[in-house]
């Protein structure tokens, strides 16, 4: 990457932003942070949508002939592919190249459509097991891999790249199988138990940040008693206990994905992307 020339680009990693979850941020700036650190860019910066620094404001500040949006978001859904685009004059997914009297900007896709993500993902569901072996690692043909998304009715392009996700882990034959589960869409993450043949299940949250619904909501919906869960995140512990038992089933819990190091990874190759409009 160091060789492709992005020396003379500016790259902007772009959050959702939000006061009501501090770790929506936190995410924007460990990527950023790990970016800058490999000295690809001329500079990385952080931005959001709704909340400061502002992405509107960041790229005034910015004077590099080429600047890279990244947008860390799950899918091509209401923000990432309609309101951030259109708000910055981008026509997604046909138009993401603005000539600027300074500068050429372009607008990556998200991450979390990006194919890539199945490193990702196999990373958590590993790391999780390795972590807790108890009482010892099952090989991964005895377990279930349940990739949990938001989904939403609203937007059928919220659930595609679980689906996808589930397609290209499914045909690796690694594990028993594969299935999306989701919050707010079918099937539903409590469906879980009753899809699974594996007495072990592993559940990775296919989200970008921890907030409410990655530690209490599917804690909860998988099981979990929601007093034991909120006394927990009180006491500053994991609100899932690896492995818990539950209906017959051994399940473990993941991190979720979008704070997994290798998603700098999947940044840069939404940067090459685009690199090529």
């Amino acid at each position: 990457m160091e060789n492709e020339g992005f020396s003379d680009a500016a790259l902007v990693v772009l959050g959702h932003g939000t006061e009501l979850n501090e770790n929506s941020e936190a995410v924007v700036f460990q990527h950023a942070a790990e970016l800058r650190r490999r000295k690809i860019f001329r500079e990385v910066r952080e931005a959001f949508w709704k909340q400061e620094p502002q992405i509107k404001n960041v790229l005034a500040e910015i004077s590099a002939p080429k600047i890279f949006i990244a947008p860390l978001f799950i899918s091509e859904g209401y923000f990432a592919a309609d309101k951030i685009p259109k708000g910055l004059g981008f026509e997604f997914p046909n138009n993401l190249k603005l000539k600027t009297e300074n500068s050429e900007i372009f607008y990556c896709k998200p991450v979390g459509s990006h194919d890539s993500m199945t490193k990702v993902i196999l990373s958590r569901a590993e790391e999780v097991v390795k972590k807790f072996p108890f009482p010892r690692p099952p090989k991964n043909s005895e377990i279930t891999l349940f990739i949990a998304g938001h989904g939403t009715e609203k937007n059928e392009n919220s659930r595609k790249p679980v689906d996808r996700q589930v397609e290209l882990i499914r045909a690796q034959k690694n594990y028993a199988n594969v299935h999306g589960i989701f919050l707010e869409e079918s099937p539903r993450i409590s469906d879980c138990y009753s899809f699974a043949q594996t007495k072990n299940i592993i559940v990775v949250p296919f989200f970008i940040s921890d907030g409410l619904h990655t530690q209490e909501d599917i804690p909860v919906l998988l099981g979990e008693a929601k007093r034991i869960v909120e006394q927990r995140i009180a006491a500053g512990q994991p609100s899932w206990r690896n492995p818990t038992e539950k209906n017959g089933k051994l399940v473990w819990y993941s991190s979720v994905v979008g704070t997994a190091p290798e998603m700098a990874d999947v940044i840069l190759e939404r940067v090459r992307e685009a690199a090529t409009l």
